[in-house]
């Protein structure tokens, strides 16, 4: 865990995502869940040494961002699609229930009553709000998804960015929509933030974002440029490699080969359009 500013935590080694909390004068606001239960049980002891948990924000609608919402307290806040989400999942959550009893067996007794969070306050565009001395403006910035939520805390110049920024990992585009994702780099390289908390890889600044919209940019312009040549998703698939100079993050490392050609299949899909 590191302290990235006066009052602000964040967690780059957990399986998953990064998440992150805040310590104000009236309890903690939590920025996504850790992904694998045994973190989440860890990380909930760790918070509990700073206060009560009063929010709890979901940056997205992956499962990594949300599954350790079970272990927390908090009102849960999301984007209305990152709630729509949830609920599909919460649909399946016997599988899960048993596929987390089987990788921790010593939870067991926890996991018993295991069940997705659903938040119960939604934005579409913006949403402020106030803890203590602290000011938390979401912003819905699409790009990894349509349902990103930026999480800005002025009082600490820090920026949760969710997985619009991925740092020097190789980067998931499975949902995006790659153009608005450089319009929402454009507006994370606005933020008055010394410190941008990524949804992968290590804390970074802005000086990151440009290396990010031009990963971006490529990717876009790599699959265009297969379309132009009238290649099938399959033939793109099997042509554009070498994308992204980054190798995946620990722990998934099984996935190195296919990510490129789900990310492939993803912008043929929008760019064919």
């Amino acid at each position: 865990m590191e302290k990235i500013s006066d009052n602000v935590y964040a967690e780059t080694e957990f399986r998953g995502c990064n998440p992150g909390f805040v310590v104000t004068k009236e309890g903690v606001v939590m920025i996504d869940t850790p992904q694998m239960p045994a973190d989440a049980v860890g990380w909930r002891d760790e918070i509990a040494k700073h206060g009560t948990v009063r929010y709890l924000i979901n940056t997205e609608p992956h499962g990594d961002h949300f599954t350790g919402n079970y272990f927390f307290e908090g009102t849960v806040v999301a984007h209305e699609g990152t709630r729509q989400a949830i609920m599909a999942s919460a649909a399946n959550v016997e599988q899960a229930r048993e596929r987390f009893k089987q990788a921790n067996p010593e939870l067991s007794s926890i996991l018993e009553g295991f069940t997705y969070r659903i938040p119960t306050i939604t934005l579409s565009q913006e949403m402020t709000i106030y803890v203590g001395d602290h000011t938390f403006k979401l912003t819905n910035m699409p790009g990894h998804t349509p349902y990103q939520v930026a999480v800005f805390i002025p009082e600490e110049r820090v920026v949760f960015t969710s997985d619009n920024i991925f740092y020097k990992v190789q980067t998931f585009l499975q949902q995006a929509v790659p153009f608005e994702w450089l319009e929402s780099l454009n507006k994370l390289q606005e933020l008055e933030a010394d410190v941008l908390v990524p949804g992968h890889g290590g804390i970074c600044d802005r000086s990151y974002i440009p290396e990010m919209r031009s990963l971006i940019q490529s990717w876009i312009d790599a699959v265009t440029k297969a379309i132009e040549q009238g290649l099938t998703v399959e033939e793109a698939q099997g042509k554009i490699t070498g994308i992204d100079p980054y190798a995946v993050e620990g722990g998934i490392e099984a996935m190195a080969q296919q990510l490129p050609r789900i990310n492939v299949a993803r912008l043929y899909q929008v760019l064919k359009k």
